[in-house]
């Protein structure tokens, strides 16, 4: 990249999930060419959506939401075909008796809201009365019936505090993937098309290297998950079964269950239910 232009500003999600993604910038040197802002995946989608940020990933409620202005990275997602690990509903109870029962919502992402509600009023006929709390699995339990945790406080909730409670751990990519046989994709990699015009050649450099930075690090995984167990509360073991649980590609198939999903969701929330999605090199619309 042209080091006398300013570099584009780049979001980056501060959860595990999305650590194979940024890994190999740093190993190839590609982390350096970008204003790199870490925070939630729910914050770092509003400020792309405000103009804050040029680049980021951003959930899919929210792209589906504003993608006229979004034109989306293709082969890049964080998703999962069958289980994710890191999204899940944690039960009292099973989840056919949630009805009327509350239900906390210690998520940051809207995605994974929405997935879990629609699950449960779908599959499971129930409609409980959702509240947000900080996420916070012994403090949820003792005032809700079941929680819906996503990220590195779902994994711990599930692999080592909801054990210890007794409580049951649903995770919501199996749940979807068991109703409609589809992948799930809960955030793409996007750019503003108003910067996208400006910079096309910057943009599709940021796309290539994170590409190039996701099968490093997937090539590298069991380096990738050593260094992390370093400094989290995994070992390396489960990260690298975490990291190649999740599915980080963003094809047909990935396409097909952004459709579905929006299908399902979209006279609830605000965005058209036969979606256009956008792709960067294409450009071209794929319904």
């Amino acid at each position: 990249m042209d080091v006398y232009r300013s570099r584009p500003r780049v979001g980056h999600i501060q959860f595990l999930n999305c650590l194979p993604l940024y890994w190999g910038l740093a190993r190839t040197g590609t982390l350096l060419d970008m204003d790199l802002t870490k925070d939630t995946p729910e914050k770092l989608s509003e400020r792309l959506v405000r103009g804050e940020l040029d680049i980021a990933p951003i959930t899919l409620v929210e792209f589906l939401r504003n993608a006229d202005q979004l034109v989306a990275f293709p082969d890049l997602a964080v998703g999962c075909d069958g289980p994710v690990m890191s999204c899940v509903i944690v039960s009292q109870v099973p989840l056919d008796q949630l009805d009327g029962a509350r239900v906390a919502l210690g998520s940051t992402s809207r995605t994974s809201v929405r997935l879990a509600q629609l699950l449960l009023a779908e599959q499971y006929g129930v409609r409980p009365d959702y509240y947000s709390c900080p996420p916070d699995l012994g403090l949820m339990m003792q005032e809700a019936e079941a929680a819906v945790l996503i990220g590195d406080t779902a994994l711990r909730a599930s692999l080592h505090d909801a054990p210890r409670l007794g409580l049951a751990v649903h995770d919501l990519g199996q749940m979807w993937k068991d109703w409609t046989g589809l992948p799930f994709v809960f955030a793409v990699w996007a750019a503003r098309k108003d910067y996208l015009a400006r910079e096309p050649q910057v943009v599709r450099e940021v796309h290539e290297a994170f590409l190039a930075s996701r099968d490093l690090s997937l090539e590298e995984v069991t380096k990738v998950a050593d260094q992390a167990a370093r400094w989290e509360a995994f070992d390396a073991e489960l990260l690298e079964r975490y990291f190649t649980t999740l599915d980080f590609r963003f094809g047909p198939e990935q396409l097909a269950g952004v459709r579905e999903f929006a299908h399902r969701t979209g006279a609830d929330t605000g965005y058209p239910t036969d979606v256009t999605v956008e792709l960067l090199k294409a450009a071209v619309a794929d319904r």
